[in-house]
């Protein structure tokens, strides 16, 4: 008989606190590097920071995958799944995309001809920006570790997204379209087969902590009682208005969710 899995499942979340704990500790060494920004060099300077930056990224990003590999292969024991396999960590993001990343960060930093806030007010906002760069780009690897795992391992037959309780309104639509299973007539037999389904359920944004689940033979994906209800209002008040499914979606949590939006007052 088939066990049943689901987004709410333990591992997703020591998976997510995991990464939670890996954010703060980026996030402190990264404001220990915002003294290398010098408003009277900065060019010199914010190439600097870009190289100190890309560097934690890198190291952060490693420890995530690592993490990340080890859940996956626990997971797969604890799934009593036949022969093994070894889950391998994620390589680092482009040098070209972190880069970037960090520019598009710190662009309101350069003077323009028209009025600006204070610099140390601006510096603020770059530097917010920056954190979530930085915490997409370490949490992508441990996400892409589970999806590139689950994708070569003939044990595994699906994914899925486990998105928080308070995740925002597009996360949470994308959790509750459940998993994303390899192509039914070849699953498990070719280990390079390419999953099928929305793989918009893998996009990700800024300060996003979704994770992924895997599912593994002999194993049932079920959405949790929170991912459901959020299907159930997709279903009944966005999925019908092609183009405008996710304002209308997002105003049904507002209004019917228990568990409110980033920023509302719910």
């Amino acid at each position: 008989m088939a066990t049943t899995v689901s987004d709410a499942a333990p591992a997703a979340a020591r998976d997510r606190a995991r990464q939670a704990l890996l954010t703060r500790l980026m996030v402190r060494d990264l404001n220990r590097l915002q003294r290398l920004i010098v408003p009277s060099r900065l060019e010199a300077s914010l190439g600097l920071w870009r190289a100190a930056v890309a560097a934690l990224i890198d190291r952060y990003g490693a420890a995530a995958a690592t993490l990340a590999a080890d859940s996956y292969e626990r997971q797969r024991l604890m799934a009593d799944v036949a022969g093994s396999f070894d889950a391998r960590p994620a390589p680092d993001a482009p040098d070209e995309q972190v880069e970037e990343s960090l520019r598009w960060a710190t662009a309101n930093l350069w003077p323009t001809e028209e009025e600006q806030e204070p610099f140390d007010v601006r510096l603020a906002a770059a530097q917010a920006r920056a954190e979530g760069v930085a915490q997409k780009l370490v949490a992508d690897r441990a996400r892409a570790t589970m999806r590139e795992s689950a994708d070569r391992d003939r044990g595994a037959v699906a994914y899925a997204r486990a998105a928080a309780l308070g995740a925002c309104s597009f996360c949470k639509l994308m959790a509750s379209r459940g998993a994303v299973y390899k192509d039914a007539d070849r699953a498990g037999r070719d280990a390079n087969e390419r999953f099928s389904g929305d793989d918009s359920v893998v996009k990700f944004h800024d300060n996003c902590h979704c994770t992924i689940v895997p599912v593994f033979r002999g194993q049932r994906f079920e959405l949790s009682s929170h991912a459901a209800e959020w299907n159930r209002l997709y279903q009944e008040y966005a999925a019908g208005h092609p183009g405008d499914q996710l304002r209308r979606f997002r105003r049904a949590l507002a209004e019917h969710d228990s568990n409110p939006l980033p920023g509302s007052t719910q």
